[in-house]
Parts: C-alpha cells; sequence; structure tokens
C-alpha cells in the first residue's frame, strides 16, 4: 500500500467527519475534517487542571438534584481521584457564551457539562443540556469509566459530542436520547487517545456541519440504536479504529463540498492530524439498515481498512455514485501525499444485496469477497484520476457459490475468482477477456469483464 504521507503536522480546527470543524484535525468535511482543511494537530499541550462547580474526590450519590454551570470552560461535575460518583433522577444544565472549545474541549473534556477523568461516574434517569462551545454531554477521559443509562442529552454548540471519550476513556451507554446541533458535535464521539464505548438501544442524532451520528478514533460497538447525521455522512473511522453495528438503523446525509472528491455515508480514512495511530480501520455492520441521503455509499483512502456487511437494508441516495471507492485522494484535505495515497482495503459481504459501481484505482489494493448468497448490481471501474504516475495495486473480486454479480457495463478486475453466477442486467452471461483481449469465457451479452486471471 502506498501511505507514505500519511503522519504529519499541525491541523487548523478540529474535525468529526464530513463538516466544517469537524471532529479530528484532517478528518472529512470541515476545516481540518473529513471535509475540512487537513493538517497536523492543533495546539493543545494538555491540562493541568479543570473548573468546576461540583468536583468529587470521594464516593457520592447526587439525587433529585439540579446542577447549573455558566463559567467559560468549566464543567458543572468532575469525577476524580478514583471515586465512584453516582448521578440520578437529576438535571444537570451547562451554558456559557463566553466558552471557547477547541482542542482542549476536544481531548481533554475541558467545558464538558459531565467529566469523568479517574473513577467511576453513574448516570442514571438524567437531563443533561449544553449551550456553550466543547460542551460536550458526558465525557470519559483516560482512567475514567462513565456508565450513562435512560438519560436524554442535548447539546447545542460547536465541538460539543452527546457522549465522549479521548486520552483511552470507557463509556457503556443504554437507551439514552441524544441530539447535538453544533459543528464538530457527532452524537457518538472520540478523540485523540481513543478509548472504549458500548451502546446499546436508544437514539442519537447530529444536525451539525461535520457531525457524524458515529466518529470513531476509538473502539466503538453500538446495537439496537437509532443512529442519524442529518448534515453530514453517517460514520467516520479514523486510524486504526473501529466501529461494529448491530441491529441499528443508520443514516447519513453528507453535503456537497467542493474540497472533497466525492460524497459518501461511511469513511474510513487517515488523516494527517495524529488524532489516531496508523493502521486497519474497521467497520461491521450486521442486520439493521443504512441509509445514504446523497451521494455514495462507502469510501476509504490512505489507509488500511476492512469492511464487513451482513444482510443490512441498504437505501441509495437518488445519485447513487458509487457503492464501494478505494482510491487516493487529490490530497486537499492533506490525507497523505498525492500520487501515494491509496487505500488497502478487504470488503466482506455476506447474504447481502448491493448496488452501484466499485471503484478503485492501481494505488490501492482491494479484495472484494461475496459471501452466502449476495448480490452485486453495478460495474468494477479503474479510476486513474488520484493516482498519479499509477502503481501496482490489484482489484480481486470473489464470488461465492449463491452469489450472483449482475454487470452494469465493462468491468475491469485484476483477479477473478468466480464459484457463482456473472450476468447482466437482462440476464444473459458476460464475455469474460484478457488484458490482451482473450476470450476466456464467450457471453451472449455485449457486457464485457477484462481480467488478467481468471479462476472459476
Amino acid at each position: 500500500m502506498k501511505n507514505d504521507g500519511m503522519k504529519g503536522g499541525p491541523s487548523d480546527n478540529s474535525s468529526d467527519g464530513t463538516g466544517k470543524n469537524s471532529d479530528s484535525k484532517g478528518a472529512p468535511d470541515g476545516n481540518g475534517g473529513p471535509g475540512g482543511n487537513g493538517g497536523p494537530g492543533g495546539n493543545s499541550s494538555g491540562v493541568e487542571s479543570y473548573d468546576s462547580v461540583n468536583e468529587y474526590t470521594k464516593d457520592t450519590t447526587v439525587k433529585n438534584k439540579t446542577i447549573k454551570s455558566t463559567g467559560e470552560d468549566e464543567n458543572a461535575i468532575l469525577v476524580s481521584d478514583g471515586v465512584s460518583v453516582k448521578v440520578t433522577d437529576s438535571t444537570v444544565k451547562r451554558t456559557s457564551s463566553s466558552s471557547s472549545g477547541g482542542d482542549n474541549s476536544s481531548f481533554y473534556g475541558v467545558g464538558a457539562a459531565l467529566l469523568v477523568t479517574d473513577g467511576k461516574l453513574e448516570v442514571s434517569d438524567t437531563e443533561i443540556t449544553t449551550d456553550a462551545a466543547g460542551g460536550a454531554g458526558v465525557f470519559a477521559y483516560g482512567d475514567g469509566t462513565a456508565v450513562v443509562k435512560n438519560t436524554k442529552i442535548s447539546t447545542t454548540k460547536g465541538t460539543s459530542g452527546g457522549i465522549h471519550v479521548a486520552g483511552g476513556g470507557t463509556l457503556k451507554a443504554s437507551n439514552l436520547t441524544v441530539n447535538t446541533k453544533g459543528e464538530s458535535s457527532a452524537a457518538i464521539r472520540s478523540d485523540r487517545g481513543g478509548g472504549t464505548m458500548k451502546v446499546n438501544g436508544g437514539s442519537y442524532t447530529s444536525e451539525g456541519t461535520g457531525s457524524p451520528a458515529i466518529y470513531s478514533t476509538a473502539d466503538i460497538s453500538v446495537k439496537n440504536a437509532k443512529l442519524t447525521a442529518t448534515n453530514s455522512e453517517a460514520i467516520c473511522i479514523e486510524g486504526q479504529n473501529s466501529i461494529v453495528l448491530k441491529n441499528c438503523d443508520l443514516s447519513g446525509d453528507m453535503p456537497e463540498n467542493s474540497q472533497n472528491d466525492c460524497t459518501w455515508s461511511v469513511i474510513v480514512y487517515q488523516s494527517m492530524s495524529g488524532d489516531s495511530e496508523e493502521g486497519n480501520g474497521t467497520f461491521k455492520m450486521t442486520g439493521g439498515s443504512l441509509t445514504a441521503k446523497n451521494g455514495g455509499m462507502f469510501y476509504t483512502t490512505n489507509t488500511e481498512s476492512t469492511f464487513y456487511i451482513e444482510d443490512v437494508d441498504i437505501s441509495y441516495s437518488k445519485s447513487n455514485d458509487f457503492f464501494l471507492k478505494c482510491t487516493g485522494n487529490s490530497n486537499k484535505r492533506g490525507w497523505g501525499s498525492s500520487g501515494s495515497n491509496g487505500a488497502d482495503c478487504k470488503f466482506t459481504a455476506k447474504n447481502q444485496d448491493m448496488k452501484g459501481d466499485v471503484i478503485y484505482d492501481s494505488i490501492s489494493n482491494l479484495d472484494f469477497y461475496m459471501n452466502g448468497k449476495s448480490t452485486l448490481k453495478g460495474a468494477f471501474i479503474d479510476d486513474e484520476s488520484n493516482a498519479g504516475d499509477g502503481g501496482d495495486g490489484e482489484c480481486s473480486l470473489h464470488i461465492s457459490e449463491k452469489s450472483t454479480w449482475i454487470v452494469t457495463e465493462d468491468s475491469t478486475v485484476t483477479n477473478l475468482y468466480n464459484e457463482g453466477t456473472i450476468k447482466d442486467s437482462k440476464g444473459k452471461t458476460v464475455t469474460i477477456k484478457d488484458s490482451d483481449g482473450n476470450v476466456i469465457v464467450k457471453g451472449k451479452s455485449s457486457v464485457t469483464v477484462t481480467v488478467e486471471k481468471y479462476e472459476d
């Protein structure tokens, strides 16, 4: 894989994924996010102390209380010193027009409504609202663990995720109702140093630009939940991190942006920010539904990535630009070095209906597996637009015995391993030939698949 330009320098603003100022520098859609202006990490150098309305350094239960925070960059509740604090049947309000947000909020939890840095914070049957920059709902950092149940979280300003981990924190959530409105404010959010998040049930909605439903620089698993991004891609995974979804309803609506090579719903990539370790990013989804309201579906660039989808009800945008795009990028976001920032991707679909083209280039490597009873209606297209002088990457398609590829136009793959069915949209067999034009399989369709290697 040609990813020699991944490491590197500062980033303008924090960025989530696809909007302005998204959660991680160099992330997809904002200034510094998957849609942003990219670049190395921010100016944050750590936090020596926190300001808070209530700092708990011994075991405490908070019940039937209303706690208000109006100070600049302060926490309403701070749990430290390894203690255990329970907050139940309460209301927490965080409001400040002077808070700054930014990296200290994203990386360390400055200004979050509830923050645990060392110890355990349990929250149940509570309502949390924030109207301050950097006003995350519940934030777990470092040696902190947060357990949040049956709670409503609403945030309105930028850099204000609903539930958030960074620096190795741990957060477990069940049956939450989360709504975020600001930029860089994924409903389920993580940042530098990552951590672990486990979510079961509930509804998680982000409305801001650059605010996916989930932004991952951590290991995040979610089941039985509704996940909606109304002004961003649905999912953003950066670096060696993961999102695993089971029986979830996931939806994204990413706006067009001239700084992006394409528009997507799920992205796995590596920015230049330093917010996540380089390595294999993983997206896995079983059951449930996935809806793209604009652009293509899956995109991976400047990284190693693994996708697995099984029995997902997929709804495509009107344009359906692509089903999967595995290529280099134009480096408008600072994602690697132009001409060598492709992707190495393993994509597996099991018992899955799929529609749309698979796009790849020669500076990337793609292994596409159709397992179980899967169907793909689309073409495989080699697009060298962002491949520079090209490379020796390969695209391999593996079709299992009960799977079917419905070829919609002339296609090219390096290696085709076929135990299943290949036909055109009218049900006619297609012609398979080698790169010299020699016919390997004579079909009745006008559609042709060109390969370097064919096995049946």
